[in-house]
């Protein structure tokens, strides 16, 4: 009987020891494909500059046209729209405040300015806590900001920024 029990302790601990050289031989196997697969991409990148260091185009290859006139492009102008306090819809104790600039592309025109504010301070007033509480419905609601300032300045608002959004 003594024997039998020897032979089921042995039995026991030999599985233990093939299961932890299998984890060793899958872990070197794993660490060399990590190595030769960085060695091998490594190889394939484009040699980078140095961190800081900005490259300079060469006059060649810019073409004939020669350095662009950084002038001669209209930049956007940015206007910094008053903030914006009021209740959601539902629920209507909830109380939103934004801080928002308006891109104007070209020359920017406090009056529109002033309307595109007011367009959204009325949509704002519609939108529901439900709408707005999660990454992808804050994502809609710049979308449409977006478009309602487009719509209401017949173009010429090209984004709307949000500085600020507070909801409490």
């Amino acid at each position: 009987m003594a024997l039998v029990l020897e032979d089921k302790q042995k039995a026991k601990g030999t599985p233990l020891v093939l299961q932890v050289m299998a984890l060793i031989v899958v872990t070197a196997l794993a660490v060399g494909m990590g190595w030769i697969t960085g060695g091998y991409l490594e190889a394939r990148q484009a040699p980078a500059s140095e961190p800081g260091t900005v490259k300079e185009e060469e006059p060649a290859a810019r073409g004939n046209d020669g350095p662009a006139d950084p002038v001669s492009v209209a930049a956007p102008a940015v206007i910094d729209l008053d903030p914006i306090t009021t209740n959601l819809a539902d629920p209507t104790e909830i109380w939103v405040r934004m801080e928002l600039a308006a891109v104007f592309d070209g020359a920017p025109d406090p009056a529109l300015a002033r309307k595109v504010h007011q367009d959204i301070l009325a949509y704002i007033r519609t939108v529901k806590l439900r709408q707005i509480e999660s990454a992808s419905g804050f994502q809609h609601l710049r979308a449409d900001l977006r478009e309602r300032a487009r719509i209401r300045s017949e173009g010429r608002v090209d984004d709307i920024l949000i500085r600020t959004f507070l909801y409490e």
